[in-house]
């Protein structure tokens, strides 16, 4: 992508997304590279089959070889209904279409469902790496619960042919200790498998919401990635943070939350979006398990610069890829493999640098 592309897309946020440098400094962090998988898991406790099933993830799409990853997930056939996520499209009932997308998108893997890999395995297995999300929330429980819940096996993952499994704690709310107990020890069997895994490490308490909705705040979410490293997820996939300080906020009053030191806010982090998903980098081991940021919600006209600009906030901040689903399937077929092209030229791009 060239520069005057860019600043197109980008508009009036180009000079200072473009341009910025960190607080925090990037020679102190362990970036995405060709050898990324030498250099912090070959010396690892991952076996040489999960080092194998790693290599596929990263050596696959249009971003082959270059450290960082684009990924297509389609899991909103649960998380929130498939009427509501395809009726935009209803060619992605069919699950033959989610493989296709990511496919021709250039995408290294396609996360989804178990029923719908499972369909496509014998296929598609050996064509795209597979990544099965594990566990869901369903909204069809009346009243709507948010909760986690396993929907198949780690080792039925395996027999589909899947090179990783994906997985999501709601850190932060009631359920989140026996949803960490699960997916710990699904992320140890699918290691033991030879699969990798990725943790979807999202936050959910009523509580977080005052004023501003501290489930996007950059201390948080940072806290939620170290856990989810913690566990040894092999990636993180993380929402963009929006703002900062939600320890702060949910300790205002009589309660006493969390812990934080003001350097959180001072000399590891700014207000700055690329300071703010560099400090979630720095909370990944300083890198040395790679960041996706989710793609979020489309919006319409509005999804390529939001695609893009998410993607050259996570590139510049040190972080490894994005995941973005909605906005290239809620859209015709062709729009959404440009979109997804959009967002992995921005990787490919010597234009925007590590800030």
């Amino acid at each position: 992508m060239t520069l005057d592309k860019l600043n197109s897309i980008l508009g009036d946020d180009a000079q200072n997304l473009l341009t910025y440098k960190c607080k925090f400094p990037k020679e102190q962090l362990h970036l995405p590279s060709p050898r990324f998988l030498d250099d912090h898991f070959a010396l690892s406790n991952r076996n040489a089959q999960t080092l194998r099933s790693l290599a596929q993830l990263y050596n696959s799409g249009r971003l082959s070889g270059t450290g960082y990853v684009s990924i297509l997930p389609i899991d909103q056939g649960i998380e929130h209904s498939a009427g509501a996520s395809f009726a935009p499209n209803p060619q992605y009932f069919d699950p033959e279409n989610i493989v296709r997308l990511a496919m021709e998108g250039g995408c290294n893997a396609v996360a989804t469902t178990f029923g719908g890999l499972a369909l496509m395995s014998r296929k598609y297995a050996h064509k795209i790496p597979f990544i099965v999300k594990i566990n869901h929330n369903e909204l069809l429980t009346y009243p709507n619960t948010f909760d986690q819940t396993m929907f198949g096996s780690v080792r039925d993952a395996w027999n589909l042919g899947a090179v990783a499994v994906g997985a999501t704690i709601y850190f932060g709310s009631a359920e989140s200790r026996r949803q960490i107990v699960e997916v710990s020890k699904a992320f140890e069997e699918a290691h033991n498998l030879g699969m990798a895994t990725i943790l979807w490490c999202y936050l959910r308490n009523d509580a977080f919401k005052g004023g501003k909705d501290y489930h996007l705040a950059a201390d948080l979410t940072g806290q939620a990635n170290h856990l989810g490293v913690t566990i040894q997820a092999d990636i993180i996939k993380q929402k963009l943070p929006e703002m900062n300080g939600g320890y702060k906020a949910l300790n205002m009053g009589s309660s006493s939350y969390g812990k934080l030191d003001e350097r959180m806010y001072t000399e590891l982090s700014t207000a700055n979006p690329i300071d703010m998903c560099r400090y979630q980098v720095l909370n990944c081991y300083s890198g040395r398990i790679g960041l996706i940021n989710s793609g979020g919600a489309s919006s319409g006209a509005g999804d390529l610069k939001e695609a893009v600009r998410t993607a050259v906030i996570n590139k510049r901040a040190g972080g490894m890829g994005l995941i973005s689903g909605r906005k290239a399937f809620q859209r015709p077929f062709g729009d959404g493999v440009a979109l997804l092209n959009a967002i992995q030229d921005v990787y490919l791009s010597d234009q925007v640098t590590v800030a």
